[in-house]
């Protein structure tokens, strides 16, 4: 399956009308493991990737660090239309991560409103929506479906806002508009949120979950009641795993 049939085979995941969930891999054996599941596509986490390579999240990793990892596990699974998680956007224009990644052989990305190389400091809106327009710009003029998905950490950072529901909202607005494929509001605290989020959206929308415990919005049955177009598990599969791994050799101390 070539690039672009992967992209647009991603994309239309997107809107089949079912939750699209994308469990997060890290390295190539946990991609054979997941695709042969039978999943028809897959996300890597930054934090997970960082963490089998030995480094930190939040950018500890150079750019170059990060498109090693996506290489590694593209080549793994090359028929499986994979996404990843590129931070916020490791200091690069747009157009060359759009480049870059495409190379790498994902066809969809993550991209946050947080600046971690810059102190941590969170985007303006407009300036987000600038950068995720860039990304879908450099898409199209690669004739490339590429998954945008437009991430927010107004939640994580709700103590700056006065009304933190409304800047989020503000925020994946604006993302819609400049061409995101998708928007990831992380941390949504619950349910209630989670609703006034989609009823103002008119794209697909992320939510993150824990593969044993649910979202913070309940179970997957539940996220696909309220209409969630996809659902991903950040680094809690390979959090929740380590607990099974130590459990397994425990016994053998």
């Amino acid at each position: 399956m070539d690039t672009a049939t992967r992209a647009t085979t991603l994309l239309e995941l997107h809107h089949t009308g079912s939750t699209l969930v994308l469990p997060n891999v890290w390295d190539a054996w946990s991609a054979r493991v997941i695709a042969d599941a039978g999943f028809a596509a897959l996300s890597i986490g930054s934090h997970p990737l960082a963490d089998s390579r030995g480094q930190g999240d939040n950018e500890d990793m150079s750019l170059d660090d990060a498109l090693d990892g996506v290489r590694r596990i593209c080549s793994a699974v090359p028929d499986v239309p994979v996404t990843a998680d590129m931070e916020a956007g490791y200091g690069v224009p747009p157009a060359e991560l759009v480049e870059r990644l495409l190379e790498a052989g994902a066809v969809g990305l993550n991209v946050e409103d947080t600046v971690h190389s810059e102190g941590g400091r969170l985007r303006t809106v407009a300036e987000h929506a600038d950068y995720i327009g860039g990304l879908r710009q450099a898409a199209d003029a690669a004739g490339v479906d590429v998954v945008v998905n437009a991430r927010t950490d107004a939640f994580v950072k709700a103590d700056q806002f006065e009304d933190p529901v409304a800047e989020a909202i503000t925020r994946l607005l604006a993302c819609e508009e400049a061409g995101a494929r998708c928007v990831y509001p992380v941390k949504v605290p619950d349910a209630a949120t989670l609703q006034q989020v989609l009823d103002a959206l008119s794209g697909p929308v992320n939510v993150i979950a824990d593969p044993r415990a649910g979202s913070s919005a309940g179970s997957l049955e539940d996220l696909q009641v309220m209409g969630v177009h996809r659902v991903t598990f950040g680094p809690l599969l390979q959090k929740q795993l380590a607990t099974d791994l130590a459990a397994l050799v425990a016994p053998w101390k």
